[in-house]
Parts: structure tokens; C-alpha cells; sequence
């Protein structure tokens, strides 16, 4: 299946490792021109070099972070001088960090939103004019499944992801005439940093390993296993193509069936 990928321009945020490198790299396969973003310059310049490599595409990469107000508009500034104009963007943040609800102050809480809700926002709103000038613009939001089911110790991302969610389907509504797509997509636990990092705190508050934090999110996964991050990339990617033109307003679940509501 033709995704319609080919030359169409990309920004993904936090693409240096994980759920946003994989992303990034499945969009240069597809013949994307892809802008990456991470905190970190020389592994991002490190992942631009492989995404490059392995795909025969130049890949600009564009160090910064994103909790920083001024960051985003910057970024989209940059990409769009570099690839003149942009058709996909990949809005993708750490979680703030694991913890119980007292043990976070007011600026725990205000540093979590400014990450893991105004970076989305701050992103959005640079790329609109942008955006409105492409003829299959899209917009995808990376959040977690925990905004359906609320995951242990983690009441910072529970609660601002969410507010992340209202923001990707209020757009889906509010921009759809503008030729805007937006959605999101919720994953569950996946081979990331990001997740070695949580099930480690896990494993420390709980005076476990790391094996046994492991196994015991594993048992309550109906597929019996973490998915990889090209598992979630697949199906990225195409929501953002315009093979899914049809489709916004969409928070799915990548989970392997950890999510246990039917709504």
C-alpha cells in the first residue's frame, strides 16, 4: 500500500530514542523529509546520522528542549527554513517523573505541564500557518494509555496527558475545515528508555528488581509482552499519511490490549 509519504515534510519531537526515533525513521523509509528533536545534541546528531544512513535521506536535526517556552517556535522556525514548509507534525514529550500525589510540589506540577501539555500547545500553534499551506497536513500527539486507565505512581502523566487528549480532539474539531488532522496515539508498555526508567523506579520503591517489575506488567497484558517501538511506529505512520485522510479526532490505543474498557 502507496502511503502518499513520499516528499512530504516532517518535524517529530523527541525522535533521538524510543517511540519518536522509530517514528522518524519509518517516516524516512516511506521517503519523508525529516526534521528530529531531542534535549541531547550529540545523540540526536547520532540518530540523525543512522535514520540517514539507513535510508539514503538526509535528516536535519535540531536540538532543543521542548519544556522551554521559547523552544518550540524556534523549532518550527528552523524546520520550516530547511525543508520550505511542513506537512507532519509528531508532538512527543517525557513524562514527568514517577511518584506518589504528595511528594510533588507546586513547581513538580507546573515543570510536568509545561513539558507534557504546553510543549504540544507551544508546537501546535507555531506550526498552524504552516500547516494551513499544506495540502495533506496532519498532526499527531503522543500521550499513553494511562489517560483511559490511570498506571500506578504516575499521577503527574496521568493527569496532564489527559489534558493532551481534550487539546488533540478540541483541534480534530475546531481545525478540520482548515484541511487539519489530528490524533493521537495512547501506547502501552513498549521497549523504551522511558519505560526501563519507570519499572526501575517501580522496582526500588518496591524493594524488587527490575526482572520482576517486568514480569509482573507483563501478566496483566493480554498479548504477554511489551510491543516493540516499530509497533507503534506502523500505525504512526499511518495516521499521519494521507492514506488515513479520513481519520482524525482518533486516540488509539497501542497497547497490546492492556487498556480494559470498551469505550
Amino acid at each position: 500500500m502507496d502511503l502518499g509519504l513520499k516528499g512530504k515534510r516532517a518535524l517529530v519531537i523527541g525522535a533521538s530514542r524510543g517511540l519518536g526515533y522509530a517514528v522518524a525513521n519509518t517516516l524516512a523509509a516511506e521517503g519523508c523529509r525529516v526534521a528530529i528533536n531531542s534535549r541531547s545534541t550529540k545523540k540526536l546528531t547520532a540518530s540523525a546520522k543512522e535514520i540517514a544512513e539507513a535510508n539514503d535521506i538526509p535528516v536535519l536535526a535540531l536540538p532543543a528542549d521542548i519544556g522551554d517556552a521559547d523552544a518550540p517556535a524556534d523549532l518550527i522556525a528552523k524546520t520550516i527554513s530547511a525543508l520550505g514548509g511542513l506537512d507532519l507534525l509528531v508532538t512527543n514529550a517525557g513524562g514527568p517523573p514517577p511518584g506518589a500525589f504528595e511528594s510533588f510540589s507546586d513547581e513538580d506540577w507546573a515543570k510536568g505541564i509545561d513539558l507534557s501539555l504546553m510543549s504540544h500547545v507551544r508546537l501546535i500553534k507555531a506550526a498552524l500557518p504552516h500547516l494551513r499551506e499544506s495540502d495533506s497536513a496532519s498532526v499527531l500527539t503522543i500521550t499513553s494509555y494511562s489517560v483511559k486507565q490511570p498506571i500506578p505512581n504516575l499521577v503527574l502523566s496521568n493527569s496532564i496527558r489527559a489534558a493532551t487528549v481534550g487539546l488533540t480532539k478540541t483541534l480534530a474539531l475546531e481545525l478540520g475545515n482548515d484541511g487539519i488532522r489530528f490524533n493521537s496515539i495512547l501506547p502501552g508498555w513498549t521497549k523504551t528508555e522511558r519505560v526501563t526508567e519507570l519499572l526501575t523506579a517501580r522496582a526500588q520503591a518496591n524493594d524488587t528488581s527490575l526482572s520482576e517489575e517486568l514480569s509482573k506488567q507483563m501478566e496483566d497484558c493480554p498479548l504477554g509482552r511489551m510491543a516493540e517501538p516499530q509497533e507503534f511506529a506502523n500505525p504512526a505512520v499511518f495516521l499521519l499519511s494521507p492514506a488515513a485522510s479520513y481519520i482524525t479526532g482518533v486516540m488509539l490505543t497501542v497497547d497490546g490490549g492492556m487498556y480494559k474498557g470498551t469505550l
